[in-house]
């Protein structure tokens, strides 16, 4: 399934998926420009992550979430692509809404490497880091978007 149908047009967000820290993007519903939101730290609690993400969707009018799939240079699976997996299906069903997956590799790299020359405390760089990784991910789905390119895994999980 492409990702083309999968998300209705409008509003989308990136999702960049971590244990500590979930950086969250979300782009215009002309899908031109993604800027980062703050990130959201995960409390373990299903239902405050529920009504977290369901408010998100309702506050932004998002459509569907592009949530970053970690995967090895070679394009493998790595050990943290099965959890990002389940946390997509999760997403889907508690907020109804589409989720698709694209390829996150190098994200953070590139989003450190943003943020290198600011001056920013080590600790303001790490709060920081994976907002930008989020936007440089849906910024990197909008563009194989508009190229009509199929998603980094065939498949997407529809709400």
């Amino acid at each position: 399934m492409s990702d083309r149908a999968t998300i209705p047009a409008g509003r989308v967000a990136g999702i960049d998926y971590g244990r500590k820290r979930i950086g969250i993007a979300i782009c215009d519903a002309e899908r031109i420009i993604a800027s980062p939101l703050p990130f959201h730290m995960p409390t373990g609690d299903e239902a405050a992550e529920t009504a977290f993400f369901r408010k998100l969707a309702a506050a932004e009018d998002v459509m569907g979430f592009v949530v970053g799939l970690p995967v090895h240079a070679d394009g493998s699976d790595s050990r943290m692509s099965v959890e990002v997996e389940r946390f997509g299906a999760w997403l889907a069903v508690a907020t109804g809404l589409p989720v698709t997956f694209h390829d996150e590799r190098y994200t953070s790299v590139e989003a450190a490497g943003k943020l290198a020359g600011l001056g920013l405390s080590r600790g303001k760089k790490k709060a920081r880091t994976d907002s930008i990784a989020a936007q440089i991910l849906l910024t990197a789905w909008m563009e194989a978007h508009a190229a009509g390119a199929t998603p980094a895994r065939p498949g997407a999980l529809d709400g």
